[in-house]
């Protein structure tokens, strides 16, 4: 292999093994009152996506389901939102109109009567948390999550009471904020995807330590479709080692038990196992990453990475341009000139699997850089293809036609934009 392409086979975990024997350390030490995020116990944990609707039954059953039914007892934290106790307070009204009793814990460093730094070692909310059976993360700011459960990156007792819960066979669940928190790294603050792109991934501004309860394997990103999250989730994942990376849509759910996760809704998995990158570019480029996208009942295994239709899917419809009498919906070849838009990601994946071509290409740049931007000519091509193995699925159980798509190829790599990007016809 040239020394210019560097394989991303590289995990965390072996990463974290290799810095611990510098140090010194015994491999598989852990740092002293860390919590292993590894060790997961018979819990479950639950990525909302962001965006979840009151009438969304199948997510909010599940969660239900998971921590023992109706007489499993919930608590909420409304943390990283601006307002705290009306946020998870909406929450607890949802899981009293389904019978469960739900009760709101106060922690936020925005309640002034109640400072956070208290609260978090509160014996009383500790003693309601490990009396808990299912633990609730309302949306916000995740940055003042991870704050406040772990200030200076140090467990709080309130966090060392939901991670015993948890591995106990409780369940841990997060929508958007909430859902990131659930990675071992996260995103604190990146909403400019094409920023992450260029090269902006800041320790402790862009990026910072999640509370790590899907385990150090994956990493999770939300609102992702709709926000074309994965311009940036590439990156990161990327830049610390990490092999697997899930995208969880709006109004949609990954539940991880063991070393399986299961959607409900759409998500988008990301694959880096064999994924290269070229750094005489000079600039963030990544080829052969395997993408999969997820519909609801479709799942994968973290030790394998390999995703799995639901039992509905693999009855209905089969997408496989190698396979005889395959005739293709899409005969006309897009190109997308907005690659990170509102689901544009997911909808090439559909029309690349269920179509006469072997490639979708788009772009994704700024179309008004700022000013003295030295990258501001700086966009990206996005390249996904068919490979071996790529195969898709439908069905119209669900009334309508969602595609499940696994192991296409995505090549991502720098272009140069004309600046002005155009110019009047007439001149």
């Amino acid at each position: 292999m040239p020394a210019c392409l560097l394989p991303m086979s590289l995990t965390r975990r072996a990463v974290g093994a290799l810095a611990l024997a510098l140090l010194g350390a015994p491999a598989g030490a852990q740092a002293p009152d860390r919590i292993d995020h590894d060790q997961r116990g018979r819990g479950t944990a639950v990525a909302i996506g962001g965006g979840l609707k009151s009438d969304n039954d199948a997510i909010y059953g599940r969660l239900i389901a998971a921590a023992g039914g109706k007489g499993g007892r919930w608590v909420v934290f409304g943390t990283a939102s601006e307002n705290a106790t009306a946020s998870a307070d909406g929450v607890v009204q949802q899981f009293a109109q389904r019978g469960v009793k739900a009760v709101a814990l106060p922690v936020s460093p925005l309640l002034k009567d109640r400072p956070v730094d208290a609260a978090v070692r509160d014996p009383a909310l500790v003693a309601q948390v490990r009396a808990a059976q299912g633990v609730y993360f309302t949306g916000g700011a995740q940055a003042r999550i991870v704050d406040a459960f772990a200030p200076g990156g140090l467990p709080s007792p309130l966090l060392r009471a939901i991670w015993d819960v948890y591995r106990a066979g409780g369940v841990v669940a997060g929508t958007s904020a909430g859902a990131a928190i659930m990675s071992s790294t996260m995103f604190r603050d990146a909403p400019d995807v094409l920023g992450a792109m260029k090269g902006q991934l800041r320790e402790g501004r862009e990026v910072g330590a999640g509370l790590g309860f899907m385990g150090t394997r994956l990493f999770v990103d939300q609102h992702f479709l709709k926000r074309g999250r994965i311009g940036r989730l590439l990156p990161l994942m990327q830049a610390k080692g990490y092999t697997l990376g899930l995208g969880v849509e709006e109004n949609s759910a990954a539940v991880l038990n063991g070393d399986t996760v299961e959607v409900i809704g759409s998500a988008l998995l990301v694959d880096l196992s064999e994924a290269r990158s070229d750094v005489t570019q000079g600039a963030f480029n990544v080829d052969n990453a395997r993408v999969s996208l997820l519909d609801s009942g479709d799942s994968f295994h973290l030790g394998t990475g390999r995703m799995t239709p639901s039992d509905a899917k693999r009855k209905g419809q089969v997408f496989d341009a190698t396979a005889p009498g395959f005739k293709p919906y899409h005969e006309v070849q897009p190109f997308h000139v907005d690659m990170l838009g509102d689901n544009v990601i997911s909808g090439a994946m559909g029309k690349l699997i269920d179509g006469a071509f072997s490639e979708v290409r788009g772009i994704a740049f700024h179309p008004q850089p700022a000013a003295g931007d030295a990258r501001g000519a700086l966009g990206f091509e996005f390249i996904l293809k068919k490979g071996p193995g790529s195969i898709g699925w439908a069905t119209d159980a669900g009334g309508g036609e969602d595609y499940s798509v696994r192991d296409l190829r995505l090549q991502v790599r720098p272009i140069r934009m004309a600046q002005p990007l155009y110019t009047p016809w007439a001149r």
